[in-house]
């Protein structure tokens, strides 16, 4: 279990999902100049061909430095003639294509016109139609293997959240929900746990996609923050047994609502009182009074903070230190922001994706 002396943020910062993107950018970088290797040679490594041109001799080493860290590149020699991948000639900037080729060969569907023409983008001259498509097929098998990898360990906080994007089936555009799941385990790092397309959030979809949390070994979470969806809050009692925070800015723009243009600042500063007390005890008291003291003149803003109190001040019930990070599902905000970029970008999916966990 997470010791409640670590800062959360620390955790936050230490994310499986940046081991990934690391991993990926030096498979990629490898393959291409695999492929590229390939071709001058008119052979692949090892095979015996009539149509050979030139022979291998070995590797070099070279550090190529990204943001997810240095990735140690083995770059091919030749025993005749020279070789120097296009991509990482000066004044390239190598990990933004390599990050582009990884992410925009599986926002598209996996294309291998689409791959195809990113490599040449980025200089890598005469990779075959075939050697792409061997490329995107291994893309797709190490997506595919980190999104169904087994969970280990125990993690006490799980953030739910989805996007929606717009996905052509049976002839027509349908809008499909994009769910994210991300936690932290007992390792102290944040990690994107699993993600699915659906039709929709109902509590048949989110059911199966806990469950396949479940099966994959996630356990011992205490606490799923995530919008109020009614079939989400059920799918985690049934599936999970966790308690269940409401996200703290979603109630907030309910709870303004009700509030009128003259108040909403007063009511804000109000509410918010409940949030600053030191102990769960201390905030639900002043959470009473302050609906207390609305209920004559607002009393549905005090209905709905009767109705809420529970589920909106279940983060109080942990570390303090933890507290100002796990009341809302920023956490997950950025990493949703990427298929909303590529939704940008792309406007329509050609099909949906098989949904994953």
């Amino acid at each position: 279990m997470t010791e409640d002396k670590i800062a959360f943020r620390e955790l936050l910062q230490k994310g499986s999902d940046a081991t990934f993107q690391h991993e990926m950018i030096g498979f990629a970088a490898q393959r291409l100049m695999e492929r590229e290797t390939d071709t001058l040679c008119g052979a692949g490594h090892c095979e015996r061909s009539t149509g050979r041109a030139k022979q291998r001799n070995g590797f070099r080493d070279r550090d190529l430095e990204t943001r997810p860290g240095t990735v140690e590149l083995r770059i091919p020699k030749l025993r005749r003639g020279s070789y120097f991948p296009a991509f990482l000639e000066p004044r390239r900037t190598a990990e933004k294509a390599l990050t582009a080729v990884i992410q925009k060969a599986y926002v598209h569907g996996i294309s291998t016109r689409s791959v195809d023409d990113l490599v040449q983008a980025m200089g890598c001259s005469g990779v075959s139609k075939s050697q792409v498509s061997r490329f995107c097929a291994e893309i797709d098998g190490r997506v595919h293997a980190f999104l169904s990898r087994p969970t280990e360990g125990e993690g006490p906080y799980l953030w739910l959240d989805a996007a929606y994007v717009k996905v052509r089936e049976a002839g027509r555009v349908v809008s499909v929900a994009v769910t994210i799941a991300t936690g932290v385990n007992t390792d102290v790092r944040r990690e994107v746990l699993g993600m699915a397309v659906g039709a929709s959030e109902a509590e048949t979809f989110w059911t199966d996609f806990l469950r396949g949390l479940a099966l994959r070994g996630l356990r011992g979470v205490k606490l799923v923050v995530s919008d109020a969806h009614e079939g989400l809050k059920a799918a985690v009692a049934r599936v999970l047994h966790a308690g269940w925070q409401r996200r703290r800015a979603h109630f907030m723009r309910n709870a303004l609502a009700h509030a009128g243009r003259d108040h909403r600042r007063i009511v804000s500063v109000w509410i918010g009182t409940a949030f600053a007390e030191a102990d769960s005890g201390a905030a639900r008291k002043q959470w009473r009074d302050v609906a207390e003291q609305l209920r004559p003149r607002v009393p549905k803003l005090a209905g709905l903070m009767d109705s809420a109190e529970a589920d909106v001040l279940a983060f109080m019930a942990f570390a303090k230190e933890h507290r100002a990070n796990i009341h809302s599902t920023n956490p997950l905000e950025r990493l949703n922001g990427e298929p909303k970029r590529g939704t940008e970008v792309i406007g329509i999916f050609p099909k949906r994706s098989p949904s994953s966990a």
